[in-house]
């Protein structure tokens, strides 16, 4: 999922690949997109971005008559932007912004999974806090101010996905940072923050005229939580290689060598109660989900060469036995009454074996078929059957 870093670079991209271009006409939506209709159409404008935690505001500024139109994008789990020619549009291009060149490109918004949004305006959603790149005293204060506030009653890996307080954090980031502080991820985020705090007061009291840059100083050679809420995303940002440049997706290798911890071999991994996966190593902290092993441990059971070995039952199976076996009375006794109890899923599985009805006795079969006779030649002549 695209975090403070990606919205940062999409920014950065757009200015850079838009900067001197010039766009025209109306904005073109895909007609899959459930997102609203932009109205704006101008013969000539310029497009600008700027970005804040996990949302990018697009400017549509047109250079001539005409009032400017506001766009504010949350990319979701796939979103992402790409200036290309309009003869080789993207699939999955769900907002379209056309240049007046010939032959003509597009600026597109692209979502293959649909779960990004724009909405019309230049407000930046207010539940959100203050971004950890571009504002990082203000997102420093916001969350030092409010310890109390039930979002710390929370795990720590769980806080800080917590756009409230964390703006810009996300699954990757959230597991770099508490990875390089060997902080578990599931200790009490209050616990961890309120320790901050004590220690911000404790330096503060010790040097009272602390210079920014020595405050820069200190803070790069030993960071804390919120510290590297910051310093961490500048990595990607500042890498040497651009890690989310849509135009060269070779950089992705370049990314899986930057992390750490995220998605990394040997590391643990469990779910939290967000249903969010969190990558970490060693203890996984007080506040651990109970009955949940972590992945890396299931696989190490199952590579113990002591462990029982499962016996594999006839659903597990995909063979299906041959015609001449026959199955053992009890087991099928058993799957008969397993469906005569529930409810029967399919054609085929869990069918009874047809039984013959019994056969009837002589007497009985010829007055049947008497009255069948009879009955026959009644509705011949039109006469009602007798009852």
């Amino acid at each position: 999922m695209p975090e403070g870093p990606e919205l940062h670079l999409a920014g950065r991209y757009i200015n850079e690949a838009c900067g001197g271009v010039v766009f025209s006409g109306g904005v073109e939506r895909s007609a899959v997109s459930k997102n609203p209709e932009v109205p704006f159409s101008s013969e000539a404008y310029r497009i600008s971005a700027a970005s804040r935690g996990k949302e990018l505001r697009l400017t549509l500024a047109p250079l001539g008559p005409g009032e400017p139109q506001d766009l504010v994008f949350r990319f979701g789990m796939s979103g992402s932007f790409r200036l290309c020619p309009v003869a080789q549009l993207p699939r999955h291009a769900h907002l379209r912004f056309l240049t007046r060149e010939s032959p003509p490109r597009a600026l597109c918004f692209v979502d293959a999974r649909r779960f990004g949004s724009w909405r019309l305006g230049d407000a930046w959603e207010p539940g959100r806090g203050p971004c950890v790149l571009s504002e990082y005293q203000a997102f420093r204060e916001n969350v030092l101010k409010n310890l109390e506030d039930k979002a710390f009653d929370k795990p720590i890996c769980e806080a800080l996905l917590n756009q409230r307080f964390f703006n810009g954090i996300g699954n990757y980031l959230r597991a770099e940072i508490l990875y390089r502080l060997k902080i578990p991820p599931f200790e009490k985020a209050r616990t961890v923050l309120e320790a901050l705090k004590d220690q911000e007061q404790a330096r503060r009291k010790k040097n009272p005229s602390l210079t920014l840059s020595k405050k820069l100083k200190l803070m790069r050679e030993n960071p804390d939580l919120l510290e590297l809420c910051h310093t961490v995303p500048m990595e990607v940002i500042s890498a040497e290689k651009k890690l989310f440049d849509p135009d060269n997706s070779d950089n992705y290798v370049a990314f899986k060598n930057w992390l750490q911890c995220y998605l990394v071999p040997g590391m643990s991994s469990l779910r939290d109660r967000n249903g969010r996966t969190i990558w970490f190593q060693g203890e996984p902290g007080p506040m651990a989900p109970k009955g949940q092993a972590s992945r890396k441990k299931r696989a190490q059971m199952k590579a113990d060469p002591e462990a029982p070995i499962p016996k594999v039952t006839k659903h597990a199976s995909k063979r299906r036995p041959r015609a001449a076996a026959k199955p053992p009375e009890p087991a099928v006794a058993e799957e008969e009454e397993k469906v005569a109890d529930g409810p029967r899923k399919g054609r085929a599985r869990g069918k009874k074996k047809a039984t013959t009805a019994p056969a009837l006795s002589t007497p009985e079969v010829l007055v049947k078929a008497r009255r069948s006779r009879r009955t026959t030649a009644r509705r011949g002549r039109g006469a009602a059957p007798t009852v």
